[in-house]
């Protein structure tokens, strides 16, 4: 079973790479072949790692983000992925709206895939916290559960 997943903030260096890593895992424990990836809308970020606090909460739970670069969304995007997932309303409608026609990839809110916060964003973590980037780890990893649940389901 394999497919590909592109996840969606603003900048790509503090919830999306979160998502991204959370997703790898969870995709590899249950054995699928997955391609995912994590961009942003903004571009003034474009190369840079993740937040340090980002790295530091995925090293809390053993992962090590830090090889990670920020990247902008690109049109080719929609068609090399199956999914693209935005970790928040503003983010979904942006990807709406520059998505070239005949899209192939699959449009969805993080929070869709985690039964009882559906319509939800995925709090930006970046003006506060370490807890913030807790809460955050805890929304994308419930989130990256439920993707493989339904990828498994769908068998792809």
């Amino acid at each position: 079973m394999s497919g590909s997943v592109l996840f969606v903030c603003l900048g790509n260096i503090c919830r999306s790479p979160l998502a991204e890593a959370a997703l790898r895992r969870e995709a590899e424990a249950a054995g699928l072949d997955l391609l995912v990836d994590s961009a942003g809308t903004g571009s003034w970020h474009v190369g840079k790692g993740p937040d340090p606090r980002s790295c530091a909460e995925a090293a809390r739970h053993g992962i090590d983000i830090r090889s990670y670069r920020a990247r902008q969304v690109k049109p080719q995007d929609f068609a090399r992925f199956d999914r693209i997932v935005a970790l928040d309303a503003s983010n979904l409608a942006d990807l709406k709206r520059i998505a070239p026609a005949g899209a192939k990839a699959r449009l969805s809110l993080l929070l869709d895939h985690v039964p009882g916060l559906e319509g939800q964003d995925v709090a930006d973590p970046y003006y506060g916290g370490p807890e913030g980037f807790e809460t955050t780890w805890r929304q994308v990893s419930a989130a990256a559960r439920g993707l493989v649940a339904e990828m498994r389901r769908a068998g792809a």
